[in-house]
């Protein structure tokens, strides 16, 4: 393995670690500077064992834990880190973005744009990063002219949810898909007749989605330890913008032709 492949392989393999382990890999992740990475260092300092420390790098493909620290110093040699990071976060970037190029259903994102522009009203709901994503949305959306309006406080949405109807749309932003406010919120306005859009990384569907937007994430993501949790969220955001955008351009450009074509004696 690589020097540059070390913490990104941390990441991928980070699912099949058992609870002890992601405790050492989110040390290792968020970890930027050099130390005493030896395993009686490591045992004091994570409170973990001898034995942990061992499954984890075999899980990884060492031979055992001398051996991965080896290799995770190297990323501290020098200008070398610089550089390591660097090629980490590209590498996250580059997958995220060529999954939603292969995940991204345009007709799923024109049906979506249908309903906000047919809406009266449009809130966008969640919580911590999601609720950085929401309220990102809310600010692009409303330079189209968009009647937007977000939150990531619980109680407001409560009592947003339960004052829908059908001539709402409700956006929800969870990249777990497991925030009960956000689901509560959905849940809510889909029983008051509002349309609902889920924009998750969990597969989960429910019956009060009309439009489940599956996004692709990393492990880990949530954490942001190597890039913006939101990211995922921001490119279905500006998909979302360009594809209204380019909505009413079209209906603009039809109603001058046909004030022309009426034009015509």
């Amino acid at each position: 393995m690589f020097v540059e492949e070390v913490i990104p392989a941390i990441v991928e393999k980070y699912e099949s670690f058992t609870k002890v382990e992601q405790v050492i890999a989110d040390y290792l992740i968020a970890n930027k500077t050099s130390d005493d990475f030896s395993i009686k260092a490591m045992k004091e300092r994570l409170f973990v064992s001898e034995a942990s420390l061992s499954r984890f790098a075999k899980k990884l493909g060492f031979p055992g834990y001398r051996e991965f620290v080896y290799q995770y110093q190297q990323i501290f040699r020098g200008e070398e880190q610089i550089s390591v990071s660097s090629s980490a976060v590209i590498k996250y970037y580059d997958e995220i973005l060529g999954n939603i190029t292969k995940k991204v259903d345009e007709g799923q994102v024109e049906r979506i744009v249908k309903e906000m522009s047919q809406a009266k009203h449009i809130f966008v709901v969640g919580i911590g990063s999601s609720g950085l994503a929401a309220e990102e949305m809310k600010r692009r959306l409303t330079r189209l002219g968009v009647p937007i309006e977000s939150s990531d406080q619980s109680d407001i949405m409560k009592m947003r949810a339960i004052s829908r109807d059908a001539d709402d749309l409700v956006i929800g932003i969870s990249l777990s898909g497991t925030k009960e406010e956000v689901l509560f919120t959905l849940r809510q306005s889909h029983q008051r007749g509002a349309k609902t859009v889920f924009i998750t990384g969990n597969h989960k569907k429910h019956g009060f989605v009309d439009e489940h937007v599956l996004i692709p994430v990393l492990k880990n993501l949530d954490s942001g330890n190597l890039i913006s949790p939101q990211f995922p969220v921001l490119v279905i955001t500006d998909l979302l913008y360009h594809f209204y955008l380019n909505l009413f351009q079209a209906k603009a450009l039809i109603h001058q032709e046909t004030v022309k074509a009426l034009s015509v004696r």
